[in-house]
C-alpha cells in the first residue's frame, strides 16, 4: 500500500473529484489487507470514485466460492494476498474480513463510461458497446494497438503491464499499468489535461505528460 498511499498523497484529491480506479488491487501484492482497507475507507470518503473489477479480484471473488477458481487464484497472487491477512493458503474466507468481500463482491463494476472515455480493466472489442464485451476481453485480453472504438471515446486501460514505467500512449487508448505488482511505478492520470503522476513502493514520486491527441 506504500506507492498507493504515496500516490494519493501526491495527488491530494478532493471529496467531489471522480476517482477511476482500474482494478487489480489484489495482485500479489504484499500489502494486499492495507490496500483494501484504504480503498473502503476511499469508497466511503469520496461517493464519486469508481473501482474496477480486474481480473485478480475476478478469481479472488469466485475463490471463495469454487475449488478449481480456488487453486489458481493461488498460484497467481492469492498466497500473497492471503500472508497479508495472516492467513496460509487454508481459510481465505475466515482470514478476510466481510467489509472487503463486500467491496470485492458488491462494489466493483466491470467498466465505466463518460461523455468523452472509457475506462475498462485489460481491453475492448473496438466494434462493440461495453455492456456488450465478453469477459474474456474486459478483463484477460492484452492490448497490442489501439482500440479505436467505434463510440469515438478514448479509451483507458490497465492490465498490460508497461515494465518501462512510461504509459502506453496511443492518443484514442491509453494504459496506465505501469508496473506496481513487480516493483514499478504505481500511475494516476488526469485524463482531461494528459499529465500523470507516479509512485513507487519506496514512496518516490514523479510526474509526467502524454502526447497531444493525433500526434
Amino acid at each position: 500500500s506504500g506507492a498507493l498511499d504515496a500516490l494519493l498523497a501526491a495527488v491530494r484529491p478532493a471529496a467531489g473529484d471522480r476517482l477511476v480506479f482500474l482494478g487489480d488491487y489484489v495482485d500479489r501484492g504484499p500489502d494486499t489487507k492495507g490496500v483494501l482497507d484504504r480503498l473502503v475507507a476511499l469508497r466511503q470518503a469520496m461517493p464519486n470514485a469508481v473501482f474496477l473489477r480486474g481480473n485478480h479480484e475476478l478469481m479472488m471473488t469466485r475463490a471463495r466460492r469454487d475449488r478449481g477458481e480456488r487453486r489458481m487464484w493461488l498460484a497467481v497472487g492469492g498466497v500473497q494476498a492471503l500472508a497479508s491477512y495472516g492467513s496460509g493458503t487454508t481459510g481465505a474466507a475466515a482470514a478476510v474480513p466481510d467489509e472487503h468481500w463486500e467491496f470485492l463482491e458488491d462494489h466493483l463494476v466491470d467498466y465505466y463510461e463518460t461523455d468523452t472515455h472509457i475506462f475498462v480493466h485489460a481491453n475492448l472489442d473496438p466494434g462493440l458497446p461495453p455492456d456488450r464485451q465478453s469477459e474474456t476481453m474486459l478483463f484477460w485480453e492484452f492490448l497490442t494497438a489501439p482500440v479505436r472504438h467505434v463510440s469515438g471515446k478514448t479509451v483507458v486501460c490497465g492490465h498490460t503491464s508497461q515494465k518501462t514505467g512510461v504509459p502506453l500512449d496511443f492518443g484514442d487508448t491509453v494504459c496506465i499499468d505501469t508496473f506496481a505488482y513487480g516493483g514499478g511505478w504505481l500511475t494516476c492520470l488526469d485524463v482531461t489535461a494528459r499529465t500523470f503522476v507516479q509512485a513507487d513502493a519506496l514512496g518516490r514520486v514523479r510526474d509526467g505528460q502524454l502526447s497531444e491527441p493525433g500526434w
